[in-house]
């Protein structure tokens, strides 16, 4: 059985971290290794953590040396992990239980290296809030499919098979740094394939930047003309489909 390593940054996730290692445990695929880098919590997450790494050998637990964002968190668990395939999850959402076994399967049968799922979204009490996101009717998106945000691509959503790439750190920014490495990958010439069955949970919390439309924008002009480095007039065509998007997806 192929080694899944599975990805979380954590930071005060103290409601949360729980369900998440829950959700992981009760896959019906059990070949994995869960990799949390806390990054400064300041309440007992990074204690929790702790106590289900003494009990469960196939969690590892890092701390980062000084609060510095997602990315560097996830990218510290990358580098510490044997998998041969990454799989990402934050920590507030959760897997449906077939969800590793079912893109595994995927991924193998068609010998594809990067792959996404269909997602729902939920509210601070596990309520279904009655959308679904990346459930249309596509099979891939490629590198300039993301650039203008044919899908979303939820982080909690993709795998990745690790000797397809030869780098898969984030990029080093506080936020949109799944996204910037989506473009990455995407750009060396691969496709990001579809599972278009629910497989994922994605939480939205108040304060969550999903729902600040105006930061999100922000995030994304700055990916198109400091990361990617697109030409003004591509960075604006881009933009105009992501706005698109947004207003209208369904």
């Amino acid at each position: 059985m192929n080694l899944i390593s599975i990805i979380t940054p954590s930071y005060n996730s103290i409601n949360y971290i729980n369900h998440v290692y829950r959700s992981i445990c009760q896959q019906d695929y059990h070949h994995w290794e869960w990799l949390v880098t806390d990054d400064c919590s300041s309440d007992n997450t990074f204690k929790l953590l702790l106590e289900l790494s003494q009990k469960d050998s196939r969690v590892k637990v890092f701390k980062n040396e000084e609060n510095s964002g997602a990315a560097v968190s996830r990218n510290n668990s990358i580098s510490k992990s044997n998998g041969d395939f990454i799989a990402f999850i934050d920590s507030d959402d959760l897997w449906l239980p077939n969800k590793l076994k079912k893109q595994i399967q995927f991924m193998n049968e068609n010998k594809y290296d990067f792959s996404f799922t269909s997602y729902e979204l939920i509210d601070e009490n596990s309520v279904l809030l009655n959308k679904t996101v990346d459930n249309h009717d596509i099979q891939y998106v490629s590198y300039n499919d993301m650039l203008r945000k044919k899908a979303t691509l939820g982080c909690s959503t993709v795998m990745l098979r690790r000797t397809a790439f030869d780098d898969i750190s984030m990029p080093l920014i506080r936020t949109g740094q799944d996204y910037g490495l989506w473009l990455k990958l995407l750009k060396t010439g691969v496709n990001a394939y579809l599972i278009s069955d629910v497989l994922t949970q994605y939480r939205i919390l108040p304060d969550s930047i999903s729902r600040n439309k105006i930061k999100k924008a922000k995030r994304q002009w700055q990916i198109y003309r400091e990361i990617e480095k697109l030409p003004l007039l591509k960075s604006i065509e881009c933009f105009c489909f992501y706005a698109w998007r947004a207003v209208f997806r369904k």
